[in-house]
């Protein structure tokens, strides 16, 4: 299994306004933005489709969405979207701290069933680009912590779904460990990953 035990990255500067890198997971990419700062606070382009499309990101954003969890230790997921509407996301801190978790879902990946988890906050301005065939959760490390993210798709209520943030197969090492985790019944009730009707492939 993946965790963020290691450096945030080795920097290789592909645009002037961008940091990347690419993660263990196939497909999956940590972004900084750059920040311009001054007396007044700072300047940053959270998203540039050129900037994106000159490193090789083609992905078509067509929704943003904006969630706000009061509680820290608030888990959600491990969510997903099937095809036809299956979304890529990148996915950001508005306010806060969170720890944010990808699994790789995809029949046929070297990565198959691996997770991966990341700190995105306020403060360190990272961003998580999560292709299509991922699961997607987070858990809060602050109150009042929002999360922004992009999707590639509408969404659609009859391709939603989940599996257990807490599958004892997956793993997740969750950061807060001697508290309650506030989470759905929903989610609560998700099915484990090898039980759950897999729409994806590599």
């Amino acid at each position: 299994m993946f965790s963020n035990d290691r450096p945030f990255w080795s920097p290789s500067l592909r645009s002037e306004n961008l940091y990347t890198e690419r993660l263990p997971l196939p497909g999956l990419m940590l972004l900084a933005p750059r920040r311009f700062g001054d007396e007044r606070g700072f300047f940053s382009e959270s998203w540039n489709r050129k900037t994106l499309s000159d490193i090789g990101i083609e992905i078509d954003f067509v929704q943003d969405n904006h969630s706000l969890s009061s509680a820290v230790g608030t888990v959600r997921g491990l969510h997903f979207q099937a095809p036809p509407h299956a979304q890529a996301k990148l996915v950001r801190c508005g306010h806060g701290r969170l720890f944010d978790v990808v699994v790789d879902a995809r029949k046929g990946s070297p990565t198959f069933g691996r997770w991966y988890g990341v700190e995105l906050s306020f403060e360190n301005g990272r961003q998580l680009l999560v292709p299509e065939g991922f699961l997607h959760g987070f858990m809060t490390l602050e109150p009042d912590t929002e999360i922004i993210y992009k999707c590639s798709d509408y969404y659609a209520p009859e391709c939603d779904g989940a599996v257990r943030f807490d599958d004892p197969d997956i793993g997740i090492d969750w950061p807060l460990k001697d508290i309650e985790f506030t989470v759905s019944a929903k989610d609560r009730e998700a099915p484990s990953f090898a039980a759950f009707d897999n729409p994806f492939s590599f």
